[in-house]
């Protein structure tokens, strides 16, 4: 094989190490890059561009397998070679398991580094072209809401318990659950679905203008009404009125909620005349409304009347067997609007998926996998996801030392690196070879 002038990092703990492997990589004109730890190591290949990593497993504070891990996602085509001194059958298992293309025993020759390098460069960039990919498995759908997890048949069930009535339906859940999704399936599956349906996002509009867009006003009730105007109520009449993040509304809008609740009518802002009405309430909120009460900034009268029936929707962390079949729904539906085709997805990218925990839940997986879309050809790989769902490194932070002992390390740091020649250590230190044994005598 004609081998040709790369950027190759090495990343080992043993100095000797080091210059063994740059001294042979050189000769076969390769670029080398070295470190000597995994810290070391990420900060060199978030700075440049390497095509072939070499790695030993056994190192200090961060070991190579975590490099290794780290690599595999965030440098998915980068090629990984394993140099070891504690060889073991466990550890060459994990380290091939782990995307390794070759594992190398030291001691080891020259002609067998130059063969496992070959190989490593090769096989990379076969498998470059040849990802698998998973067979596009079947939705399970109740109106909008996917999934079938044990957690989300749980909130079908509930929906198929009250679709047919009208009680008050109080929805919680982080944002991006889907809260709108269970109120359209409470609405839609039921007997009401040719009624109306409203969703008001309470949080959307200004705290002066809620209580006129709900209740409705009449000619002259405030600056620029210049009509009679129906509201939200009116406008859900018969159907299902959705009121999303109803933490938001102010103390005047609660209160007129609370009189729809017990009266079934609404009064117009600017008139006493109230119309009677007949509407479904579905209500929700990811804000703790329990603490709202304490510190009296939400009625406590109407959190009973809202709360007939609750439905607690699961974080996606709490639903990752649904993730499979939330990322099919969007990619082919992004697959359509942007490729006219459905997109696929390799095993590896849904491995990082399904371990991330998202906090954004199903709204920041659909935005993930949009993006995907837009960024990829015919399917989706590690590549295409965004760093921060990736796997990171924790470096411990340093703790806080004497002098005496941060001096020593570095003294025995500076004649590793040269090899315990203490001319020249003392030449990188600016102090002389008296100083040095003076040092290593205390």
């Amino acid at each position: 094989m004609q081998l040709r002038k790369e950027n190759i990092l090495i990343v080992d703990d043993d100095v000797n190490i080091l210059e063994l492997l740059q001294r042979h990589l050189q000769s076969w004109n390769y670029h080398v890059f070295k470190a000597i730890s995994v810290k070391e190591a990420v900060t060199i290949l978030r700075d440049t561009s390497i095509d072939l990593l070499i790695t030993d497993l056994k190192m200090p504070e961060v070991d190579g397998f975590e490099l290794i891990k780290f690599v595999s996602e965030h440098y998915p085509k980068l090629p990984k070679l394993v140099v070891t001194g504690y060889p073991s059958v466990q550890d060459s298992l994990a380290a091939i398991k782990s995307g390794v293309v070759d594992y190398l025993t030291k001691p080891f020759t020259k002609e067998e580094l130059k063969s496992a390098l070959g190989k490593s460069l090769v096989i990379s960039e076969v498998k470059m072209q040849q990802s698998k990919v998973l067979s596009q498995r079947k939705n399970k759908t109740y109106g909008d809401i996917i999934g079938n997890s044990e957690k989300i048949n749980d909130v079908i069930q509930i929906i198929e318990r009250v679709k047919d009535n009208k009680a008050t339906v109080f929805i919680k859940g982080e944002s991006g659950t889907g809260k709108e999704l269970v109120a359209r399936a409470i609405h839609y599956q039921g007997q009401f679905s040719r009624a109306p349906f409203i969703a008001v996002n309470c949080g959307a509009i200004p705290e002066n203008l809620l209580e006129a867009e709900l209740f409705g006003y009449v000619k002259g009730a405030f600056t620029g009404a210049e009509t009679n105007r129906e509201g939200f109520f009116q406008a859900a009449n018969g159907g299902t009125i959705f009121l999303d993040e109803i933490g938001n509304a102010s103390l005047a809008v609660q209160s007129r909620l609370l009189r729809v609740l017990q009266e079934k009518e609404v009064v117009k802002v600017g008139t006493t005349k109230s119309e009677k009405i007949d509407v479904r309430i579905v209500a929700a909120t990811n804000s703790d409304l329990k603490a709202m009460i304490q510190k009296q900034s939400f009625r406590e009268d109407l959190f009973y009347r809202l709360t007939v029936v609750e439905i607690d929707i699961p974080p996606l962390r709490e639903r990752k067997d649904d993730i499979q079949l939330l990322v099919d729904k969007f990619l082919f539906k992004y697959g359509v609007e942007y490729k006219d085709r459905f997109i696929k997805i390799t095993p590896e990218a849904l491995t990082v998926l399904n371990r991330y925990d998202w906090p954004g839940n199903i709204r920041e997986l659909e935005n993930i996998i949009q993006r995907a879309v837009i960024m990829c050809d015919k399917e989706i790989n590690v590549e295409h996801l965004p760093e921060h769902i990736k796997y990171n490194l924790n470096f411990s932070s340093e703790s806080l030392q004497p002098l005496k002992v941060i001096e020593k390390q570095y003294i025995e740091k500076v004649l590793r690196a040269t090899g315990n020649n203490k001319t020249k250590a003392a030449e990188i230190l600016q102090i002389d070879r008296k100083t040095i044994r003076q040092k290593l005598s205390e």
